[in-house]
């Protein structure tokens, strides 16, 4: 059975954009985008709330025939055009970017479906709203964070809003030059 793993960069405070909704404060460098390209490896489908989707959607296509574009954003743009990608909205009636689903409705049936398939995890990328909504229904299987060494003192998070105790056990963590910490959590069931 695959899982739905929250792969998220968030503050040492726990926000996953500023209050602006920026996210210059992450240190990204090659060594994080290395660590990216290993988690990306792991992607069976990555996983959008509409305003990811759409940011997502209007960049990546324009990267396959930039000839300007790197060769990371290149393969990244390949990647992103052939796997299956799934967005979670319920204002949006319909997504246009090649191979991609929409859930709008029955959240918790269509992801229990998704993890029922074979194949690699469901990997939801940033996306705080969607986020929340999985958690809040219990769909969360693992949490993946870049713990970045800045505190915002405020902007978005996943976990504000209250709601229930998640425990978590550690599976594995490192630490990135830049002080950024790796950590994978399971939530314990």
């Amino acid at each position: 059975m695959r899982k739905l793993v929250l792969f998220m960069h968030v503050s040492l405070d726990g926000y996953a954009s500023d209050s602006n909704g920026g996210l210059d404060w992450i240190p990204y460098d090659e060594e994080l985008e290395k660590y990216a390209e290993e988690v990306v490896a792991e992607v069976g489908s990555p996983v959008y709330g509409r305003a990811t989707y759409r940011m997502m959607e209007s960049y990546w296509p324009t990267e396959l025939d930039n000839p300007n574009a790197s060769r990371h954003d290149k393969e990244h743009a390949k990647w992103l055009q052939d796997v299956k990608k799934i967005v979670i909205s319920s204002t949006m009636d319909k997504v246009e970017w090649n191979n991609t689903m929409l859930i709008k409705d029955n959240i918790t049936e269509e992801i229990k479906a998704l993890k029922e398939q074979p194949g690699k995890d469901l990997v939801i990328f940033g996306s705080p709203g969607a986020a929340k909504t999985l958690l809040k229904l219990g769909l969360i299987d693992e949490f993946l964070f870049t713990i970045c060494p800045v505190v915002l003192g405020g902007g978005k998070s996943v976990f504000d809003g209250g709601g229930e105790k998640i425990r978590l056990k550690l599976l594995s963590s490192r630490t990135l030059n830049s002080g950024i910490i790796a950590a994978r959590y399971e939530v314990e069931k």
